[in-house]
């Protein structure tokens, strides 16, 4: 599917920029695993919370890994159902990450996965103290290695003799869109929903 692949960094940056939840591909004793995890992105690495594969990492420091985003932006209904598809985003990176441990380093790695995730919640929170920080894997995947592809547009068989078939056909959009905030049950009234959130 060459004709899906992206080549400019500008895709590849915007895949990254749009999510916060990614799936890290790892050995873990030999054994292939997928853990679903959160991420958050800058101009030169990813940092994701370590602990589900760190042992097996630390275990042996030159496994390369691959991380993957994807976002589904319709489901593609062709006439036939050999033509239908999916309308998709996603970037495949791959490396060997490192296990970050400078604190400041960590401490900047966990402000860009929470503000990925939570605009304005770094700066809202309590942040993590050095129990916190040393209880917290984060590793760091450089992004020299990535594979970008993309597939939009309708179905692809409109000029196929299935298009003499009556039959309805296009695309069904998917959005992810932010609902409407919900208190801890547990939450003191009187605390109202700070602005970033309101936003």
């Amino acid at each position: 599917m060459k004709n899906k692949a992206r080549t400019a960094r500008s895709d590849l940056d915007a895949i990254l920029a749009a999510g916060f939840v990614c799936h890290l591909g790892v050995l873990v004793d030999g054994t292939p695993r997928v853990v679903p995890t959160v991420y958050g992105a800058t101009a030169d690495a990813l940092f994701f919370h370590g602990s589900v594969a760190t042992p097996s990492l630390m275990r042996a420091p030159e496994a390369e890994v691959c991380v993957t985003v994807t976002h589904v932006d319709g489901v593609v209904l062709a006439r036939s159902l050999f033509e239908h598809s999916v309308n998709f985003r996603s970037a495949m990176v791959y490396g060997v990450p490192r296990l970050v441990e400078n604190e400041d380093e960590k401490l900047e790695g966990l402000r860009v996965v929470t503000e990925q995730a939570a605009p304005g919640q770094w700066d809202y929170a309590r942040r993590p103290n050095r129990k916190e920080l040393a209880a917290t894997s984060l590793l760091a995947l450089g992004l020299n290695e990535a594979s970008v592809k993309v597939r939009t547009g309708p179905p692809d068989d409109a000029g196929s003799e299935d298009a003499a078939l009556g039959l309805w056909a296009g695309v069904l959009p998917l959005h992810a869109v932010p609902g409407a905030p919900v208190p801890d049950p547990a939450l003191p009234e009187g605390i109202a929903l700070p602005p970033h959130l309101r936003r």
